[in-house]
């Protein structure tokens, strides 16, 4: 009879449209029945988890991840119903023949009989392990453990969160400090800039003391030196008739544009023509006492294409953290952009292009040509930025990716590119990442390997039966 009463939970499943009622009582005597049998494996564990009648929905067995949100009791009970239904069917027909409820379900609602029921249960092994096997599964996060702290304790831990609240402000106004300094020894770097803008363009030839730098094939260089003595007088004969000699370094920054992928893919084969007028890219500090930002700046020689000399990006940054969610603050972050007109020369704007679409008229049925311009992918489109949201208005998935990567575009020319154009020009920077993140790859198959040799060596020592 007991199994006739479990196993009628797995039938109203089946058939809960012709018996809700029966598969509703069915489902409340397997909760009971449940909770008995689990009150056999832990009694304290029983007196925290509150089991309640499941839904509909609930009468299978949860995924791990569900466990927290269908609390602990239901987890179990709902995977025990399933255990005990598929052992019973047979009998579940016989219970709800016709949508008609049993004498084993009336008997349900009977103690004597639920007790009998409870060491049926706790006497199945399969029942028991599988029982286990769920308690084991159930995954304990950090938050459920807290919350079965004492309330003194939970109480302490708020105090806690209160101090690393105020540490995160003291921290804000260390990155503002920090701020200060980029700004005092950006001043420093600034005449270093200037001299290497004028290599650049050619304005400033470098000595020989400035031009001298010792290779890492210094050596080899100087075991081949002999030979290079012999021919020495005939190069500069060769070079001097025939090597042209070009003013600077032509394409200097397009070069570092061309070799950074980030910057490379928004560059359109149309740009190309307007980045090699491109002298040199200077970054500027926010005022002290002005909220925090800096401006990026993008130097022209005179060109057909735009009559501006200097294009402007300025990235506004908070130091400060949300109030609606401060433990995420890590420090200063770009909030906001603006960017600048650009004042095109006649029919050379790259942001736009000109379409042709043919018109018919619907009464006379002549046609007409009409013209219009639609937006054009371009690397000129990053002094047009998206504007962050304001006012509590949210911007859709795709103008947050834009929004973002514009932001970290603006980061990489403030804090890697123009600090160290020359090693972008030459590749060496890119090299030099590139090699590191090998490396880690390299280091973490390498231990990897250790690992698995461990393993083995185990298995050698206590092999298992």
């Amino acid at each position: 009879m007991g199994g006739g009463v479990v196993g009628g939970h797995g039938g109203a499943a089946s058939g809960a449209s012709e018996a809700p009622a029966a598969a509703s009582a069915a489902a409340a005597a397997g909760v009971r029945s449940g909770r008995a049998a689990l009150g056999r494996v832990t009694s304290t564990w029983c007196q925290e988890w509150d089991l309640k009648e499941p839904a509909p929905e609930e009468r299978r067995p949860p995924e791990p991840n569900e466990g927290e949100e269908l609390g602990k009791g239901v987890y179990l009970a709902s995977h025990l119903y399933k255990t005990l239904g598929d052992q019973n069917t047979q009998m579940a027909d016989n219970s709800f023949s016709d949508g008609v409820p049993s004498d084993a379900l009336e008997a349900a609602k009977n103690a004597s009989h639920t007790e009998k029921l409870t060491d049926q249960v706790m006497q199945n092994p399969q029942v028991l392990a599988a029982l286990q096997e769920r308690l084991d599964s159930v995954s304990h996060t950090p938050s459920s453990y807290i919350e079965t702290l004492p309330k003194a304790v939970r109480r302490r831990i708020n105090a806690l969160k209160q101090l690393q609240v105020r540490c995160a402000h003291i921290e804000a106004k260390f990155y503002e400090e920090v701020h200060d300094l980029e700004r005092k020894y950006a001043a420093l770097y600034q005449p270093l800039f200037d001299k290497r803008r004028e290599f650049i363009t050619g304005d400033v030839e470098p000595t020989d003391a400035e031009s001298e730098w010792h290779s890492d094939n210094e050596e080899e260089d100087k075991l081949a030196g002999d030979m290079k003595n012999k021919v020495v007088i005939a190069e500069k004969e060769a070079a001097t008739a025939e090597e042209p000699n070009p003013k600077g370094i032509p394409e200097f920054w397009f070069t570092i544009f061309r070799n950074v992928d980030m910057l490379s893919e928004l560059v359109q084969e149309y740009d190309e023509p307007i980045l090699k007028h491109l002298q040199d890219i200077k970054v500027k500090f926010s005022d002290p006492g002005q909220p925090m930002s800096f401006v990026l700046e993008f130097h022209f020689e005179p060109n057909d294409y735009f009559t501006n000399s200097v294009l402007t990006k300025t990235y506004k940054m908070k130091s400060e953290p949300d109030k609606a969610d401060p433990f995420s603050f890590e420090g200063p972050e770009i909030v906001d952009c603006d960017g600048c007109v650009i004042d095109w020369k006649k029919g050379k704007n790259v942001t736009v292009k000109t379409i042709k679409k043919k018109q018919k008229h619907k009464g006379r049925g002549t046609v007409r040509t009409i013209t219009k311009q639609v937006p054009n992918d371009s690397f000129f489109n990053f002094f047009s930025p998206l504007k962050a949201s304001g006012d509590g208005e949210s911007l859709d998935e795709d103008s947050e990716f834009t929004l973002a990567s514009d932001f970290e575009i603006g980061h990489f020319f403030r804090e890697r590119v123009v600090p160290r154009a020359v090693l972008y020009f030459t590749g060496e920077a890119i090299e030099d990442n590139d090699s590191f993140e090998e490396g880690e790859e390299g280091e973490e198959e390498e231990l990897e390997g250790d690992e698995e040799g461990e393993d083995e060596d185990d298995a050698d020592i206590n092999p298992k039966v």
